[in-house]
């Protein structure tokens, strides 16, 4: 069960390192970059891959350093 659990957390840490890239990405594509120089915030896509991506990399990450 312990193996499952960190597989899990492995695979949790690993997508919310991919959302992070891909976020960043987005975030600096020229598209976000046009809508913030005319007073938006970036794309919500970005922010939202951007948030989840942090969040999975703590959750995943938290997975991997608990003790049983």
């Amino acid at each position: 069960m312990d193996a499952m659990k960190r597989s899990i957390s492995i695979a949790i840490l690993i997508a919310g390192v991919l959302l992070l890239y891909f976020g960043y990405q987005e975030y600096n594509s020229l598209g976000s970059e046009l809508d913030q120089a005319f007073g938006g915030a970036g794309s919500t896509e970005s922010i939202l891959m951007l948030i989840g991506g942090a969040i999975a990399v703590v959750l995943g990450g938290s997975g991997l350093l608990k003790k049983k």
